[in-house]
C-alpha cells in the first residue's frame, strides 16, 4: 500500500507533459495520417524544389522515413485514397478513375475526340470492405477524419467507413465555393469570412487530438489542397511573385508532350501560397501533438494521391526531373512524396530506396497498431515495418491500371515495374514504352525495341495480374475521327501553347489582379 502511494505521488510530482507521456507509452499508438491532394513528387523543399518552402512537412521527413520511391496507386485521386484505406489494388477495389468521370458512349460528350470508351468502374467505396479506419476503430481507436472524401455520395460518406467524426468529408473532389470562407460544404460549417479552409481543417484536426488525447486515435487529415481552383492570399502571392522575379523569369515554362502541354518551371505565385498554407496546417498539428506529450506515442504518415498538375486544370506546377504529371502514366503522375514516423521503430533522418505503394499503409498501419489484418480483407500491400526497422522486405512487382483518359493528357494504360525497370502497355494500340528508371528517372529513352525479351517477361507478369484482379478495359469507339483528334492535338501544341505562355507570364507582373473564378481555374475532379 505504501509502495502504491509512492508511486502514486511521484505521477503527481512530475510535469503534466511527462506524466501524459508516461500513460502513452501504456497503450497503442495514435496515428495521424495526412494526405495531401494533387501533391507532386518535387512541390516540397526537402524534395528538391527551389521555390516552395515546406518547413514542417520537411521536419516530418528528418523524423522518420523517407521513401524515395513512394507511389500512388493510380495517377488520379479517388482510386489512391480508396487504396490507402482498403490496401488494395484499383481493379481489386472498383475505383479505377476519379468518382464522377465519364465512362462508356457517355465520354463522348467530352468532346476529347478519343479512340476509346473508358471503362466502367464503382461509383461509391463498396460497403463490404474493411477499411482502415474500421478495423482500428474496432479495435478501441477513437476514429476522426477530416477534409477530402471523394469516395462516393451520401450513404458512402466517411462515418459511413468507420468514422466516428467527419469534418468537411463528402462526394466532391474539389473545395465548392473555394477556399476561403464561406465555403459551400454540407459537412463542415463556414467560419468567418475570408476563414482559410486549409489552415482549419488542420485546426479542426488539432482540436480532435486535445480532445481525445487520453485514448488511442487515428486522424485522417485529408487535404483539399493543392488541388484546384489555385488560391492564394495577397501577401502569400506577392512574397512568391518577389521570389520569382528575384530568381530571374523564365522565357518559356511549356513543352507539348502527346496531347498536352506541360509545365517544366515552378515559378507559380498561387500555387506556392498553396503549399505554405498546407505546410502551416501540418504544422498546426504537430505542434499540438507536441504540446500534449503525444508525438513519442503517435505514428505520423504523409503522402499525396497523385503527381502534381503540370498539364491540365490550372497549369501550376512543374514535376522536373520526372515526366509528366497527374493523370500520365509516366513517373510525375504516380511518384509522390512518402514519409512516415514511428517513435521507436523508425530512426530519424532515415531513408528507403525499396519501391513502395499506397497500397501499404493498410497493413503496416495495422502492424504497427497491434492489430490483425482482418481475414475477410484480401490485402494486395505489405507491411513495411520491417524496412522500418532497417530490414528488408521481399523482392515485387508494383501495379498500376487505368483504363480511362486523363483531363491532364493521362492515356488508357496498364504499367509494371520490377528490378528497376517500368513497363508501360497501351491500350489503344498495344504498344509498350521500357524504362530503366534507376538510370533514367525522367522516361526519356525508351528501350522497349532493344530489349524485347525483358518486354515478353514483363508484359506476360502483366497481363497475368490484369487477368487475376479481373481488370475492366476500355473498348474501341465506333465513331472515332482520327482527322479531328490531330486537329485538336495541333490546336492545343500551337494557340493553345501561346496562350497558356501568356497567362503564366501575367502571373509575374506587377498589378496584376485575378478574375472572379481566381484565374479561370475551373477543376473537373
Amino acid at each position: 500500500m505504501k509502495l502504491k502511494l509512492f508511486f502514486a505521488a511521484l505521477l503527481i510530482s512530475l510535469p503534466p507533459a511527462l506524466v501524459q507521456a508516461e500513460t502513452a507509452t501504456k497503450r497503442r499508438p495514435n496515428i495521424v495520417f495526412i494526405l495531401a491532394d494533387d501533391l507532386g513528387w518535387r512541390d516540397l523543399s526537402n524534395e528538391g524544389s527551389t521555390f516552395y518552402e515546406s518547413p514542417h512537412l520537411d521536419r516530418l521527413a528528418r523524423e522518420g522515413m523517407k521513401f524515395t520511391r513512394g507511389y500512388a496507386t493510380c495517377q488520379v485521386c479517388s482510386p489512391s485514397r480508396a487504396s490507402i484505406l482498403t490496401g488494395k489494388y484499383p481493379p481489386n477495389h472498383g475505383i479505377t478513375t476519379w468518382i464522377g468521370d465519364r465512362s462508356g458512349t457517355a465520354w463522348r460528350g467530352s468532346r476529347r475526340q478519343d479512340s476509346h470508351l473508358p471503362a466502367a468502374y464503382e461509383r461509391n467505396l463498396r460497403a463490404s470492405e474493411h477499411t482502415l479506419a474500421e478495423v482500428l476503430r474496432d479495435a478501441g481507436y477513437k476514429t476522426f477524419f477530416a477534409g477530402k472524401w471523394h469516395l462516393g455520395s451520401k450513404g458512402s460518406w466517411p462515418t459511413d467507413h468507420g468514422f466516428d467524426i467527419n469534418k468537411g468529408g463528402w462526394d466532391v473532389g474539389s473545395p465548392r465555393g473555394g477556399f476561403f470562407s464561406p465555403w459551400q460544404n454540407p459537412n463542415l460549417e463556414s467560419g468567418p469570412a475570408g476563414e482559410s479552409l486549409t489552415l482549419r481543417l488542420g485546426r479542426e484536426t488539432a482540436a480532435f487530438i486535445e480532445a481525445n488525447k487520453d485514448k488511442p486515435f487515428l486522424a485522417y487529415l485529408s487535404f483539399y489542397t493543392v488541388h484546384a481552383p489555385i488560391q492564394t492570399t495577397p501577401k502569400l502571392w506577392k512574397k512568391y511573385q518577389d521570389k520569382a522575379q528575384a530568381a530571374g523569369l523564365a522565357k518559356e515554362r511549356f513543352i507539348f508532350d502527346r496531347r498536352l502541354c506541360v509545365r517544366q518551371v515552378q515559378d507559380c505565385p498561387i500555387y506556392a501560397g498553396m503549399v505554405v498554407a498546407m505546410d502551416d496546417a501540418v504544422g498546426i498539428v504537430l505542434k499540438k501533438l507536441d504540446e500534449l506529450g503525444l508525438a513519442d506515442n503517435t505514428i505520423v504518415c504523409f503522402t499525396s494521391d497523385n503527381g502534381g498538375v503540370s498539364s491540365g486544370d490550372a497549369y501550376p506546377t512543374g514535376n522536373l526531373p520526372l515526366r509528366g504529371g497527374k493523370g500520365r502514366q509516366w513517373e510525375g503522375g504516380i511518384r509522390e512524396p512518402f514519409y512516415l514516423k514511428a517513435p521507436g521503430t523508425t530512426k530519424a533522418g532515415s531513408k528507403s530506396a525499396v519501391p513502395v505503394n499506397g497500397i501499404d499503409w493498410y497493413p503496416t498501419l495495422l502492424e504497427l497498431a497491434g492489430v490483425k489484418v482482418p481475414k475477410e480483407q484480401a490485402v494486395d500491400g505489405v507491411s513495411l515495418v520491417p524496412l522500418l526497422k532497417g530490414g528488408k522486405i521481399a523482392d515485387r512487382p508494383l501495379f498500376w491500371h487505368y483504363p480511362h483518359y486523363g483531363n491532364q493528357g493521362g492515356e488508357p494504360s496498364s504499367i509494371i515495374t520490377e528490378d528497376d525497370w517500368k513497363l508501360i502497355y497501351y491500350h489503344e494500340d498495344g504498344r509498350n514504352e521500357l524504362y530503366h528508371i534507376t538510370e533514367d528517372i525522367g522516361e526519356r529513352k525508351d528501350l522497349a525495341s532493344s530489349e524485347p525479351g525483358r518486354v515478353k517477361a514483363l508484359r506476360a507478369k502483366l497481363d497475368a495480374w490484369l487477368k487475376e484482379t479481373g481488370a475492366k478495359m476500355p473498348e474501341k469507339d465506333t465513331e472515332f475521327n482520327s482527322e479531328k483528334r490531330e486537329a485538336r492535338w495541333k490546336s492545343i501544341s500551337t494557340r493553345g501553347k501561346a496562350g497558356l505562355e501568356k497567362r503564366h507570364a501575367s502571373y509575374l507582373k506587377p498589378g496584376y489582379k485575378p478574375n472572379k473564378d481566381w484565374w479561370g481555374s475551373a477543376p473537373l475532379d
